[in-house]
């Protein structure tokens, strides 16, 4: 079995059964918040300071693939790869056209990356982390960027890279009041909710009550979030949309349906999933299947293993670290329904690009 389905199954297996063999288009959306330099908050870079280039590294890696001398080197990481070697590895090896976003970057990218005019979120504690006409432009560069691509695919893959997100997704679900404490995920093994659920609070303190979902976004947000919810609005009256990604993509999920509600948009609930991997479905020290339940939101998850790669890097997944990101399970579910892959040819693809990336010295094999 390639591919689990979690909730709202009838949904998602004819989501699946629709774009069997269908062409995908991927859109990894780049975003920022200070939110993600608090000590501890994340795992996507050992320190503060590595986190600040996630992203950039993320993005040069998922477009150029492993170079000698990158200009954003992958960040070290406390135990674990980055994502973007899965996701790199399947479009490459599948061919799957991919575009980059800039959403809020404090750099950018060193890679062809669209720049939609967006700025970095500020530590969402503040209840101040994006100016509201900021998210106003980023919602219209979401509906235009989700209608131009879904004139190029069957169905659209998005996903992101946002160190801190699954943060600011817990903040924009409670600010949209849903009860989501304790069940978002993180990158760290066990996931941090106290510390988490200490920063939304202080942030939400500040919202007014009654606030609408773009002001919740303007307050507790990134800016991911707003761009990826105005691009799966548009492109679901023609496509099918694939949010790609964890509780940050269930975030996304309650408040596209919440922003379409408020600004009476058209959308088509049908056509939209959320698909991530085993390692955030699974996970013990969140509730991903709970929330989805709690959101009536279609989950699905690649059943990707790596408990027998020969990289240790790669089964450190397997111990709870990384678990997600730039669009990683989405990306292994569509190799699936594109190319018929399955664990087997999933693991190939991306150790052969693992032992590429060994050839210079990153990452470790055991002795065959």
């Amino acid at each position: 079995m390639a591919i689990r389905l979690y909730s709202q199954p009838q949904i998602g297996q004819a989501w699946v059964d629709r774009f069997q063999g269908r062409q995908p288009q991927f859109a990894c959306i780049l975003g920022f918040t200070e939110t993600g330099l608090l000590p501890g908050i994340s795992a996507a870079g050992a320190t503060p300071r590595d986190r600040q280039f996630t992203a950039l590294a993320d993005a040069e890696f998922l477009y150029s693939g492993v170079q000698s001398q990158p200009r954003y080197p992958l960040p070290p990481l406390t135990a674990g790869a980055s994502p973007t070697l899965i996701s790199r590895a399947i479009v490459a090896a599948q061919r799957i056209p991919t575009l980059l976003l800039n959403a809020g970057l404090p750099l950018s990218p060193p890679v062809p990356c669209v720049d939609l005019g967006g700025t970095p979120a500020r530590c969402l504690s503040q209840g101040s982390a994006i100016d509201l006409p900021i998210v106003e432009h980023l919602l219209q560069q979401g509906l235009h960027w989700g209608t131009a691509l879904a004139e190029q695919a069957d169905y659209l893959i998005l996903g992101e890279c946002v160190v801190g997100g699954t943060t600011t997704a817990l903040a924009v679900l409670t600010g949209l009041g849903w009860n989501a404490a304790g069940k978002v995920n993180s990158s760290h093994p066990h996931c941090n909710h106290a510390q988490k659920w200490q920063v939304v609070q202080a942030g939400l303190q500040h919202l007014p009550a009654g606030s609408d979902p773009m002001q919740v976004v303007a307050a507790v947000g990134d800016p991911m979030q707003i761009v990826v919810a105005g691009m799966a609005i548009a492109a679901s009256r023609s496509v099918g949309v694939l949010l790609a990604g964890g509780t940050q993509m269930l975030a996304v999920y309650a408040l596209l349906r919440a922003i379409a509600q408020a600004g009476r948009l058209n959308w088509q609930p049908e056509q939209v999933v959320v698909g991530t991997t085993r390692w955030v479905a699974e996970d013990a020290t969140g509730d991903t299947v709970g929330l989805a339940k709690l959101l009536n939101a279609p989950l699905m998850a690649t059943q990707l293993c790596f408990a027998n790669s020969r990289f240790a890097q790669l089964r450190a997944y397997e111990q709870g670290y990384v678990k997600e990101g730039v669009g990683a399970g989405g990306l292994a579910i569509a190799a699936h329904l594109y190319r018929g892959w399955h664990q087997r040819e999933l693991l190939a693809a991306i150790e052969a690009l693992a032992a590429e990336y060994a050839a210079i010295g990153t990452i470790e094999a055991r002795p065959s």
